[in-house]
């Protein structure tokens, strides 16, 4: 069996060092003005050190410039174009066919990665973008398996598929939707997004025999999300993933946090690895349990096992986890006092789970001590304030700088 790469999102420097210690094989980035994530923090002196972080310890990055670019804005794409060919990166992903040609002429070292923005649902399309310079095509996240293995079994087998198996689902055509635009003035496809289908709407209904007199039709008080969906996931389907060849599993997620990525990289690592290693014992239950630790909504397989498939609306809005949330990470171990950065409030007598890159299972433990960073002070709690804010603890657990701390509410 091909052993296929794990893509994860990089909204940051420090988050693709974290998606590449837990396993990520490749991250995909971008600059906030060309790709789809404006409020990503990831400018061009990020992405550089990006770049040359991952071919530093032999891993890929993929450059986003996926918007549907307004002809003012390419000058700036034909830049960093340059740029990005004098750094070979690993590949570009686009969606317009105009930064296509643009990616040709300034970047002819590169890959040219075709986006799911250009909804790719045949071979057909497929091959057309091959036939144009594509090296890889990201599918579209509303295809069933046998239309992903149609495309596969019927493109040239240089043409590299990647798909989506994890993460936020847009209300768009594979994030194609004008919604935001037309609500907010914020474009989508220039990636600045107001998730406006994430929004609660109240529906009303004109009765029949008095035009003009509106009803209200109220899923609750605060109104109802007909237009939220669930969350992808695809860990149960990883083995069927496998088997049909599909090169590259993508993670949604630049704007999510490194908690979120160290738990979802983590469980797609383990998942892939211990499959190829004993296909007959695989267990996605293990994975799962993992992953509901970080879900702000419901899971679903979307479309991939059913192209009838309705479960996959989340009428209620968010669902935050309630049982878990993100502790801090290790700034600096010491086998006495280490040092964490947290982003939630500790308190003596917390319990807290380190998340071991490779392994599925986390190692628990109860907060005995506190101490304050600056004063050496014994305390009992600590609130976070500024951003970066420290304190020392005990970690009974030889730990590396970098690993994520899961907090038991």
């Amino acid at each position: 069996m091909k052993k296929p790469e794990l893509l994860a999102p990089a909204g940051s420097f420090n988050k693709a060092k974290i998606a590449f210690l837990y396993g990520a094989d490749a991250v995909y980035a971008g600059t906030s003005s060309l790709s789809l994530r404006t409020r990503a923090e990831m400018e061009e002196d990020d992405l550089i050190k990006t770049i040359k972080y991952a071919h530093e310890i032999g891993k890929k990055v993929y450059v986003a410039i996926n918007i549907y670019a307004w002809d003012n804005m390419y000058d700036e794409i034909r830049n960093q174009a340059r740029i990005l060919n004098e750094l070979k990166v690993d590949g570009i992903i686009v969606a317009d066919g105009g930064v296509v040609e643009i990616i040709k002429e300034e970047a002819p070292d590169v890959d040219i990665h075709i986006s799911t923005q250009a909804n790719i649902v045949s071979y057909h399309s497929a091959n057309f973008w091959h036939k144009n310079g594509a090296k890889r095509v990201i599918l579209a996240r509303e295809l069933h398996k046998s239309q992903i293995k149609d495309i596969i079994n019927n493109t040239p087998m240089r043409l590299e598929t990647e798909i989506f198996v994890h993460g936020a689902i847009c209300f768009g055509y594979s994030g194609r939707c004008f919604l935001s635009d037309f609500l907010a003035c914020r474009s989508a496809n220039l990636g600045d997004c107001a998730q406006s289908c994430r929004w609660s709407y109240n529906l009303y209904a004109e009765e029949t025999n008095n035009p003009g007199n509106l009803m209200p039709i109220e899923h609750d008080e605060k109104g109802t999300y007909i237009f939220s969906s669930k969350d992808l996931c695809l860990i149960k389907e990883i083995p069927e993933i496998i088997d049909m060849g599909v090169d590259s599993l993508k993670i949604e997620g630049r704007l999510k946090t490194e908690y979120y990525l160290a738990t979802v990289v983590n469980a797609y690592r383990n998942a892939i690895d211990d499959y190829l290693k004993e296909p007959n014992k695989y267990d996605y239950t293990k994975y799962l349990n993992e992953l509901e630790k970080v879900k702000t909504r419901g899971l679903t397989t979307f479309y991939f096992n059913d192209r009838n498939n309705k479960d996959f609306q989340e009428y209620e809005g968010k669902q935050y986890n309630p049982d878990y949330e993100f502790g801090g990470k290790v700034i600096e171990y010491n086998e006495d006092k280490s040092i964490i950065e947290i982003k939630n409030k500790l308190k003596v007598g917390d319990m807290l789970e380190i998340i071991i890159p490779g392994q599925t299972e986390t190692y628990k433990f109860t907060i005995d001590k506190l101490w304050d960073t600056e004063t050496d002070e014994e305390i009992e709690f600590i609130n976070p304030g500024k951003i970066g804010q420290c304190v020392k603890m005990k970690i009974p657990l030889k730990v590396e700088n970098g690993w994520i701390l899961r907090r038991k509410k």
